[in-house]
């Protein structure tokens, strides 16, 4: 191996902390893997990584190491690219994991759009609402909704999203119409199991306040939550993104207009230390544009 291909190893040793899934992906045994990152450390007359039964783990050296490899690729990477990526039609496959309201809703149309206009782009999506490593999983791209990234992401905002309290008519007729967050408590209230199930949050006076909520139904898919509201089960709490639709038809009402929920971002987020492909910026910029700071689903938010 040269030096740069012995570098990039090693990179995806330390990442992925296992020679084995090392291997797995370059579809090699495993004693190919440890015997070029021996000789690596032959080459350099250190250790690097710290062997045991159970797990990997970087030296002192092999941190130091880890640092400058990745700034080297970084910069050979983008060299490379640069002289021939940003005159050229994006191209390549990109591998994208994605929250799955968001991504089905809104998403979809748009990297159709995308991919009609890019001929030579092809997109693998994986729809998950739990928080994914890109570096274990290779993907090139993650979209997350989120009111604060994790320490060490490398991100772009694209957009914002915010959530509406929402009913049915008929629960409505039925139960009343609550009219401060404090009423929800009285109401039958269901929500969404990787969100704050027991209170629902509100901007009051520039400050977020929680405001105690419960029900008897909860679940882990927020269009399993809109067709519960349009059933006529009880009251949700959903991004407009999903509840636009039900809201313009009449099938849900809005409640609780006065009181806005604090708005979360919507973010690319790109692997660590990573020179981000031509491809994979090309198709935040578009995202960013179509998305833009007024998305269209919050028309329906009530204006004031």
């Amino acid at each position: 191996m040269d030096r740069l291909d012995s570098m990039r190893l090693f990179v995806r040793v330390a990442e992925l902390g296992s020679f084995s899934a090392v291997a797995q992906q370059m579809n090699v045994a495993r004693s190919v893997v440890t015997r070029q990152v021996a000789a690596l450390e032959a080459h350099l007359g250190t250790k690097l990584l710290a062997r045991s039964t159970r797990r990997l783990s970087l030296t002192s050296a092999g941190a130091t190491y880890l640092e400058k490899c990745r700034e080297i690729l970084g910069l050979v990477d983008a060299a490379e690219a640069g002289l021939t990526e940003d005159s050229q039609a994006p191209r390549g496959h990109l591998r994208i994991t994605l929250p799955f309201s968001f991504g089905i809703r809104q998403l979809m149309p748009m990297f159709g759009d995308f991919m009609a206009a890019n001929p030579e782009i092809t997109i693998e999506l994986e729809f998950s609402d739990r928080r994914t490593n890109l570096i274990e999983g290779g993907f090139d791209l993650a979209i997350r909704i989120t009111d604060r990234l994790e320490p060490g992401d490398v991100a772009r905002k694209i957009g914002s999203s915010r959530s509406v309290v929402v009913a049915a008519p008929g629960y409505i007729k039925r139960h009343g119409r609550p009219r401060h967050p404090k009423d929800l408590i009285r109401h039958e209230c269901f929500g969404y199991v990787l969100a704050t199930r027991s209170s629902w949050a509100f901007s009051l006076d520039g400050k977020t306040e929680w405001f105690p909520v419960a029900g008897r139904l909860e679940a882990n898919s927020g269009d399993a939550l809109l067709a519960a509201a349009i059933g006529g089960l009880g009251i949700t709490y959903l991004p407009t993104f999903i509840v636009e639709t039900a809201v313009r038809e009449h099938s849900l009402d809005i409640l609780l207009p006065a009181f806005r929920a604090p708005e979360l971002g919507i973010y690319a987020v790109f692997p660590s230390n990573r020179y981000v492909p031509h491809r994979v910026r090309a198709l935040v910029e578009y995202l960013a544009q179509r998305i833009g700071s007024k998305p269209p689903w919050d028309e329906i938010l009530p204006k004031g």
